[in-house]
């Protein structure tokens, strides 16, 4: 593992005599280590003798004691990541003792007190060994994790996000360009799960964004003393994931003043060309779509920080002050001919207590902030001459803030009982506001879809379809309870892990007048809409419409107040079978509640929801020379708040569709003729017409959470002292997901072939519900009474459901010997099935467990293939080399083949719309086109970096520069989807959305004293 460290120069025992310290010491039971851990262990082995004792001393000056059983076994658990010194005392005097001792999140460090023979069992002080020659493998732990200290995050050339530090470990994979976090960070999918399905902790408290978990709050970059990234396997105290954890350290001050500060600068100049995006289809074919070439930013950042005791041994501080400032420039696509000059402002705080009440108790405190702040003025852009002109409008302006704070309490009760207790509250803004904005002027979507006899391309200043409440804001407050207990060969952790997240004012509104124009180009002789809850007419009926040219009047409202709440309880057994096999065995109840905007509960899931979890180590050969491990277990994810929105708020969503005879300079359609509709005006595909909807009806009466099922097996061996190989196989399979069903007709017709009399109109257009399953509806009898429908798949015309993942990971890693360290590794993987997960990655659909998947049975048609998040090969290769004292070079290079492409069509041969009014079917010119068949280019990306540390400024002043993609390779990531019909294509479809960064260079100026 990347912590684990190893010096050939200062050990004085023999490596048989090391392997004889480290197999006495496999006796001794691992302590446990909590939930979402912000701790370690250190624990061991020594000469069995009365009076013996274990004395450890951390920087900060607390000092804790525990006896040494009759075998000769100790251990100390929960104890706060940092250095200590260890010491072996006989009647209270030290006799040995180790210094410098690193405590890593989630692990145990093993310290052993060995003789060299038994003949000189009492004379501890004959041999001496080094903290730092303990074997790379570490046998105590039974999960997949990667844990990335601050020191190796300044040797790495890293993207400086929490996601960047992910993609370190095996398994991991950037997700779709569409999806960001809270700060514009690029979020990951961990073996093949979606990018909502991850969880986020900050010094022990679950940051997950509440609203609809894209990501989390995350701490400044040089703030984080550990990030530990588990890909699997974790255990029953974690949970409302089946993705993967990213759990971040915070720094803490010591007995020892610190101060420092860092400005980094990445100039606009050094930045690589970014290529422009072109039609590919139809006359406008080779002709420029958006230009991207001279879209470029600047961004300088500035950070401090000063840390001490404020009472020696007792109180302890550390702050930290970040701001960074971006600015750029971006043209818009010739749609909306604009070049938005603009700005983010980003300043992030963080703050940490630490009070050594006594020994024995120990309360932290830690306040952290994030904001981005985003501002921008649209002028003019003429893409005949490519020149910018005058000013036009104010861009949307943006001020987002998550402001967490937590207090963290420790109790060590006895050697064998801990406890803690852990609260916090996450407040989190969603501020925007559009300067100069016209209530009157509607948003004009697709121009380029226009009829050309008009013009085309019409637009006007309207810069947003869309708009939020600038009140919107969030709460999310976590409460935690936990203890630990010690006895003989186990050690026993339970606790409970309560949230409670208030969404306020969330949702989306129509801008302007409250609807935009959406201008498309379908097929004349096909009925726009049939799918059984709204029928739209064919074009071609209507006059202006022989060519398939339309404009559909749009109106979204979403605007509501919701919450949710959760609660866990978990119980886990760490259990040391033998001086080799280590065993934990634990079980997680899970319990979610959803509640609609008037406080009602729509989803209650708490029934038990038993998650077992399995984990077991072998130390092969007793000398921690090779180790197996295998784990195995379920994993629950919850709702987030904003799903109540569309499912169960009174959401409005309404299409009506027209054909025109001419276009104003405003691109507003002229000389309408309403296209007839089953409802004589607009259409809703989802029966979303602004209704409140019945909390009893909002999702299926049977519903059950999503879970996934997890098993990995795997193995490290060292090939020699300085080197250690691995490999490990996972195999994931989704077993229940929760989406949206929108099929009423056949709702309907079941509930007719039960002798129902039902009212079409109490059948909702949208159902919560579980895919692939039985699920039973209720629908109202219109007297204040339900009838129950069963639906089953073959009602539905549905497929099962699947979500399948397996992966072989292969490692080779150099551990650090005080000149190099590099670790090499090899997944090949496949993620496969006909669901992604709670979003929908090749068109970005970010409506949690609400995607048009699952819909309609011909959405499903040949929806079985690879999935979005597939990367059948991925290479990753990292390292850094001290060459001297001053200077250090760093390298990360990653080789990935492509993930799939789709290309989406109307439905069948005939090419015709059964679901919705689009090209929204896994059909491709009237063939069949699952996900898969097609694939993006490999992706290579090779970054440097170097530092300079000066001799004449006691190696505290650094001089480094980072170059990020070092060769600009530069190829799509993400694609335009919707390939239209063979009658008409759309001129769009596989024009490039999103490529690969291009090449930057990162220039820094540091000082640590």
């Amino acid at each position: 593992m990347f912590s684990s460290i190893r010096s050939r120069n200062a050990t004085v025992v023999s490596r048989s005599l090391l392997h004889v310290a480290i197999a006495t010491a496999l006796a001794l039971p691992s302590a446990a280590v909590f939930a979402q851990s912000t701790t370690g262990s250190i624990y061991g082995q020594a000469p069995a003798a009365a009076g013996e004792t274990i004395r450890i001393e951390s920087n900060t000056g607390q000092t804790r004691e525990v006896s040494v059983d009759a075998n000769g076994r100790y251990t100390l658990p929960e104890l706060p990541i940092g250095k200590y010194k260890v010491s072996l005392l006989k009647d209270g005097a030290v006799v040995d003792s180790r210094d410098n001792v690193g405590v890593v999140v989630g692990r145990g460090s093993e310290i052993s007190f060995v003789a060299a023979s038994a003949s000189n069992a009492q004379d501890l002080q004959s041999v001496t060994v080094s903290a730092n020659t303990l074997p790379a493998i570490d046998v105590s732990s039974v999960d997949s994790r990667t844990v990335v200290t601050s020191q190796e995050l300044a040797k790495y050339p890293l993207g400086r996000t929490a996601e960047a530090i992910a993609l370190l470990a095996p398994g991991v994979v950037p997700g779709s360009s569409y999806f960001a976090g809270p700060t514009r960070n690029a979020l990951v999918s961990f073996s093949g799960s979606s990018v909502t399905e991850n969880a986020y902790y900050i010094n022990g408290f679950n940051t997950t964004d509440p609203v609809s978990g894209f990501g989390g709050i995350t701490l400044p970059y040089n703030v984080i003393e550990q990030q530990e990234v588990l890909t699997g396997g974790y255990g029953a105290a974690y949970g409302r994931s089946d993705g993967g954890v990213l759990n971040q350290i915070g720094k803490r001050g010591t007995n020892e003043w610190h101060f420092g500060a860092q400005m980094l600068w990445t100039p606009r100049s050094l930045k690589g060309d970014p290529k422009n995006t072109d039609y590919t289809q139809g006359p406008n074919a080779g002709k420029i779509y958006r230009q991207f070439d001279t879209n470029k930013s600047w961004v300088a950042t500035t950070s401090a920080y000063a840390s001490g005791p404020l009472i020696k041994d007792k109180l302890f501080f550390f702050i930290s002050a970040e701001y960074e400032k971006t600015q750029g420039n971006s043209v818009g696509a010739v749609t909306l001919p604009f070049n938005t000059k603009y700005s983010y402002r980003d300043p992030r705080y963080y703050g940490k207590l630490d009070w050594n009440i006594t020994d024995d108790h120990h309360l932290e405190a830690t306040f952290a902030s994030s904001k981005d702040q985003y501002a921008g003025n649209l002028y003019d852009f003429d893409y005949a001459t490519r020149q910018t002109g005058a000013y036009n409008s104010g861009d949307i302006s943006l001020k987002n803030s998550g402001d967490l704070g937590v207090l963290k309490y420790t109790g060590y009760i006895t050697d064998d009982l801990t406890i803690t207790a852990l609260y916090g509250k996450l407040k989190s803004t969603y501020y925007s506001e559009i300067p100069g904005y016209d209530p009157t002027l509607p948003f004009v979507s697709s121009p380029d879809q226009q009829n050309p006899i008009y013009g085309g391309n019409i637009g006007n200043t309207q810069t947003v379809a869309t708009f939020t409440d600038p009140r919107h804001k969030s709460t999310n407050r976590n409460l935690r309870f936990d203890v630990s207990y010690h006895i003989g060969d186990h050690t026993i952790t339970a606790g409970i892990d309560n949230q409670d997240v208030h969404d306020m004012d969330d949702g989306d509104n129509t801008s302007g007048p409250g609807y935009e124009w959406i201008y498309s180009h379908v097929a004349p002789g096909t009925a726009i809409l049939d799918n059984g809850t709204a029928f739209v007419d064919a074009p071609g009926n209507y006059p202006n419409g022989a060519e398939g040219y339309i404009v559909n009047k749009q109106i979204y409202k979403t605007a509501a107040s919701v919450r949710v709440k959760q609660r866990a309880q978990y119980i886990e057994d760490s259990w040391q079978v033998t001086d080799r096999w280590l065993v934990k065995v634990g079980l997680r109840n899970d319990q979610f509640t959803n509640y609609n905007p008037d406080s009602v509960a729509y989803l209650k899931l708490t029934s038990p929801q038993w998650a077992p979890r399995i984990n077991a180590a072998w130390d092969v050969h007793g000398d921690s020379s090779m180790k197996v491990w295998a784990s195995a277990g379920r994993y629950y994810l919850a709702l987030p708040a904003s799903v109540a929105l569309r499912s169960a708020g009174a959401s409005l969503f309404t299409n009506q569709y027209y054909t025109y005879s001419g276009i104003d300079g405003q691109g507003i359609p002229q000389g309408l003729t309403q296209i007839a509709t089953s409802t004589g005006g607009p259409v809703s595909s989802n029966a979303e017409y602004g209704q409140p909807r019945d909390p009893k009806t909002a999702a299926a009466s049977n519903l059950k959470s999503e879970y996934q099922d997890e098993a990995i097996l795997g193995f490290q061996t060292e090939l020699s002292p300085e080197w250690v190989a691995g490999a490990k196989v996972t195999w994931r399979k989704l077993r229940n997901a929760i989406d949206d069903v929108a099929d009423a007709d056949s709702i309907l017709t079941k509930a007719q072939s039960l002798g129902y009399d039902v009212d079409p109109a109490n059948i909702q257009g949208g159902y919560l519900f579980n895919p692939g399953r039985s699920n039973t509806f209720k629908i109202s009898d219109g007297n204040g009474g339900y009838f129950d429908v069963p639906m089953s798949n073959a009602d539905f015309g549905f497929p099962k459901l699947k979500r399948k993942y397996y992966g072989i990971d292969l490692s080779l890693e150099h551990p650090f010997d005080g000149k190099w360290q590099a670790k090499a590794l090899y997944t090949f993987s496949r993620s496969y099935g006909n669901s992604e997960g709670q979003v929908k990655s090749d068109i970005g659909q970010d409506d949690i467990s609400a995607t048009q998947d699952w819909d309609f049975a011909s959405l499903m048609s040949y929806a079985n293939g690879a999935q979005s998040n597939d990367q059948k090969h991925v290479f990753k290769l990292y390292g850094s080399y001290q060459i001297n004292p001053e200077f250090l070079v760093g390298a990360v290079l990653s080789i990935a083949s492509g993930k799939p492409r789709s290309c989406l069509g109307y439905y069948g041969p005939e090419e015709t719309q059964p679901a919705y009014a689009g090209p929204y079917y896994h059909w491709c010119g009237g063939q069949p086109s699952p996900p898969g068949t097609y694939r993006y280019p490999w992706q290579k990306v090779l970054s440097l970096n170097a530092e300079y540390r000066p001799a004449f400024a006691d190696h505290k002043l650094a001089f480094n520069v980072m170059v990020y993609n070092v060769f600009n390779n530069i190829e799509t990531t993400t694609a335009y989807a919707y390939y239209g019909s063979s009658e008409a294509r759309l001129s769009r479809y596989d024009s490039a959305l999103y490529r690969s960064t291009p090449r930057y260079v990162r220039f820094g100026l540091t000082y640590d004293f």
